[in-house]
């Protein structure tokens, strides 16, 4: 009998943690976008600094248009907005964008000091563009800090949050986006423009480097109608 009692000890040991890991996270994935889904549009105003090897793009102000479920819009002052092309956006909604899929609890870990639970999604559609997003999940707040997307057309992609006074709309202060160069797709009409020492020959090379948009916002304007037509 006190055997088969160290042996049941031994065994929740050594083996409940691991347990822990792999444990359904739908509830708390569903929380996350209920609280998402408090916002029907916004407008917001801030800055934008992009910070890409083979890009010339200075520090603009940038203004940017938001309407559920997926209109998205950003417009940069004397300037071109440096983004992916292919369904890729800096937008909070996006991140958590598909209605099919199993969220699993792979670990925990802190980021900016605030502790986090590791989520990752899985689409249960095998078609879908995005492979796998993995969310760190500020629990008590149901604020996503950190986001890394896989997917099919445009590579991986990292989006990482900072909140101040929008916080009870799940609406960021800041924006971190960074993504591989090699898989960026132009915006059409952009001419590249190298700068000093980086040659054309050079390309591929650049290429591989990592690419940063850093999106700053000083407000927004939360639920006030906005119209279809501010997409178009």
């Amino acid at each position: 009998m006190k055997k088969r009692a160290f042996i049941f000890c031994l065994y929740t040991a050594l083996f409940l943690p691991s347990m822990v890991i792999g444990q359904d996270m739908t509830a708390l994935v569903q929380k996350v976008r209920a609280k998402l889904d408090l916002v029907n549009d916004y407008v917001a105003e801030g800055k934008m600094k992009t910070d890409v090897a083979f890009i010339k793009a200075p520090i603009g102000r940038v203004k940017v248009f938001y309407k559920k479920p997926n209109l998205f819009k950003l417009k940069r002052e004397n300037g071109i907005s440096i983004l992916p092309k292919g369904g890729v956006s800096i937008n909070m909604n996006s991140v958590i964008n598909m209605n099919n899929y199993v969220a699993l609890l792979s670990g925990e870990a802190d980021i900016d000091k605030v502790h986090t639970k590791i989520v990752k999604l899985i689409p249960m559609n095998e078609n879908s563009e995005i492979i796998l997003t993995t969310l760190y999940i500020d629990e008590p707040n149901l604020l996503i800090k950190k986001a890394i997307t896989t997917t099919r057309e445009n590579g991986t992609y990292e989006m990482s949050f900072s909140y101040g006074k929008y916080a009870s709309y799940a609406l960021p202060e800041k924006v971190i986006f960074v993504f591989n160069t090699k898989d960026y797709k132009m915006p059409k009409g952009i001419t590249l423009e190298f700068e000093d020492g980086d040659k054309p020959t050079e390309a591929e090379k650049i290429r591989g480097r990592k690419g940063k948009v850093e999106l700053t916002y000083s407000s927004y304007i939360i639920n006030q109608g906005l119209g279809a037509d501010q997409f178009k």
